[in-house]
């Protein structure tokens, strides 16, 4: 079974959900965002060296066009590997684990993997930032010496903050698969 769906961050833009059943034990989410749009670099790109050109021409250094080149590229070589997010995955397996996973615009990956006996639940968290709620999915990791407390709370889909309805159907998918442990 393979869905694609589309929906929103909290933000407002469109991101999609893609849903695999690999089989009654295992699925895999995939949380997608947007590529990286050349208008939006073009424009930014454009500020800072026509910003750098004017200081040029009052101070007439070309140290200053030569800082704001490379300035840029090195900003955008850092924000493409470290910060821009291309799709989050999530795979649940009943009796191994979960795996999460973020492929950044670079080809760079991070994974993690956290082992079922470890979890004690998933839940769909709340938080209030200014003067808005914002909902995340969370792992609740269970605690070594007191197996009934949580010790700490994994954040899923950090990058990509899909919105409460997005979170909700995978939400519901995790417990079936947790529930049957």
């Amino acid at each position: 079974m393979m869905e694609d769906e589309a929906f929103t961050d909290i933000n407002g833009k469109a991101i999609s959900l893609d849903c695999q059943s690999h089989s009654s034990l295992c699925r895999e989410f995939t949380v997608s965002v947007p590529k990286v749009s050349i208008g939006t670099v073009l424009v930014y790109t454009c500020c800072v060296w026509l910003s750098a050109y004017a200081v040029f021409c009052i101070t007439e250094n070309t140290a200053v066009l030569s800082s704001a080149i490379f300035i840029t590229l090195v900003g955008m070589m850092l924000h493409i590997h470290f910060v821009k997010v291309d799709h989050e995955s999530l795979i649940v397996i009943r009796s191994l684990g979960i795996q999460l996973s973020s492929s950044y615009a670079s080809g760079r990956e991070t994974t993690t993997f956290i082992e079922m006996s470890k979890i004690k639940d998933i839940v769909i968290n709340e938080a209030i930032y200014m003067q808005q709620i914002i909902y995340s999915l969370c792992v609740l990791l269970k605690d070594p010496s007191e197996p009934n407390a949580v010790s700490s709370v994994m954040p899923l889909f950090q990058s990509s903050k899909p919105r409460l309805k997005c979170l909700v159907k995978v939400y519901k998918s995790c417990q079936e698969i947790i529930s049957k442990c």
